[in-house]
């Protein structure tokens, strides 16, 4: 009987082909011991037997299931609980890396009991990428809520305002699907991994294989991990780290960073991100947080003698490194 899922600790850096290049590299970087949030690789092999017969292999929700229970006890939250619940991300990882091609949902697991803020994430991200709404319903009722609220930047809207575009984007679910936003966390996750093993035959996805002579049968991963959030107030953020300057090539450590955010706000540049320098301003108080990022892509580095680049989100005074790619000008994160 086939096995598709690998916990990241039981992986290695040699399986691209089976944990694609995502999945590969989490757990390299888990064997190095650095500060990966616990999760699990759905291999290439459950998506090529998904494309063959357009439908989840009928162990997968097993496998799935089990590989959970262990992310649930490392992490000592469980997924769908009332209180302090385990999200997850749930993000592709073919084996050649594929910027904007394939597709990513984060807090995955939640109802109206979790923040609002990462609530109203989910809808937004799950209705684009699972339910294929146009994202544009969801970015224009989001702007005139903050008109109505009077608000600059997304951090000045209050709990209210998020309880009011939270209602905005049920009733464009309704509108759109002409069904409810699914509350039970398992269906979101069962959805969700499918949306990823059908992001593999969008148009871009077939469009981009063919520019960069990728073949059409290798399948993409799937990686589950717990979230880690970077929108928890002003002493949080998300992020990506480079082994060299993606401009020059010049040697030493660069990046970007957002406090009080997630990974899609700097990607739809709806805020402008410091550089990795301004960290120290930010929190000098404590420099041990702040120095770990950059502490572990310069392992990394090390182990592959080549850049490298490596997404960090910092919830509250610690550290987390989502992903790691192999660095290009192109190489980005996503991250929680």
């Amino acid at each position: 009987m086939a096995t598709y899922v690998t916990q990241f600790s039981e992986g290695n850096k040699d399986q691209k082909d089976l944990l694609g290049g995502k999945g590969a590299n989490l757990a390299e970087m888990v064997n190095m011991g650095l500060p990966v949030p616990p999760g699990f690789t759905i291999s290439t092999e459950a998506c090529k037997a998904y494309l063959r017969t357009g439908e989840v292999p009928p162990t997968l929700r097993v496998e799935v299931t089990m590989a959970l229970r262990k992310t649930e006890d490392t992490i000592g939250r469980h997924f769908g609980a009332d209180e302090e619940p385990l999200l997850l991300s749930v993000r592709s990882g073919a084996k050649f890396s594929r910027p904007g091609m394939m597709e990513t949902v984060l807090n995955v697991g939640q109802d109206e009991r979790f923040a609002w803020d990462s609530y109203r994430r989910l809808i937004q991200m799950f209705g684009k990428t699972v339910l294929g709404i146009e994202g544009e319903l969801f970015s224009d009722a989001f702007d005139e809520i903050k008109r109505e609220a009077g608000a600059i930047n997304d951090t000045d809207l209050t709990a209210d305002d998020h309880k009011a575009v939270v209602a905005a984007y049920k009733q464009i679910v309704r509108d759109e699907t002409g069904a409810d936003f699914p509350q039970d966390p398992r269906d979101q996750l069962d959805l969700a991994i499918e949306a990823v093993f059908n992001s593999w035959n969008t148009e871009r996805a077939r469009l981009y294989r063919r520019r960069e002579r990728i073949a059409d049968d290798l399948g993409t991963a799937v990686n589950v991990m717990a979230m880690v959030f970077g929108n928890l107030g002003e002493d949080s953020g998300t992020g990506v780290c480079f082994t060299r300057d993606p401009s020059t090539g010049h040697s030493g450590v660069y990046g970007d960073y957002l406090p009080n955010a997630q990974g899609e706000d700097v990607v739809a540049g709806v805020r402008n991100t410091f550089p990795l320098t301004k960290l120290d301003e930010l929190d000098c108080a404590r420099p041990c947080a702040v120095s770990r990022p950059t502490i572990a892509i310069c392992a990394i580095s090390s182990s592959r003698s080549s850049a490298a680049s490596c997404g960090c989100c910092r919830p509250a005074s610690e550290s987390a490194l989502p992903q790691r790619l192999s660095a290009s000008p192109h190489s980005w994160w996503t991250s929680g």
